[in-house]
């Protein structure tokens, strides 16, 4: 079965579950929510020296433990998806 067939056949099985598919446009990352995220951490850690692998380690355990789970909710909320969408869209 073709991708877009199943995609319409999951959409028909999925109406009436309060379900609401979104199709993203290929390749735009601006759109993915966990993307945020990463520069997010990126952001945390870039000025961090880290020599080894265990040292990059701890630095991610100490931002990961700070992290409530407000920002992760204003970071990969469904409003910032929307909010992209449609920006695309315009």
């Amino acid at each position: 079965m073709r991708k877009r067939q199943a995609v319409r056949n999951d959409y028909k099985c999925s109406t009436g579950l309060n379900i609401i598919p979104i199709f993203q446009p290929p390749h735009s990352p601006e759109l993915n929510p966990i993307e945020r995220f990463w520069e997010f951490l990126k952001t945390k850690l870039q000025w961090e020296n880290c020599k080894t692998l265990s040292q990059l380690r701890e630095k991610l355990a100490e931002v990961l433990e700070t992290i409530t789970p407000e920002v992760v909710i204003s970071l990969t909320s469904y409003n910032f998806i929307l909010e992209g969408l449609f920006s695309a869209a315009s």
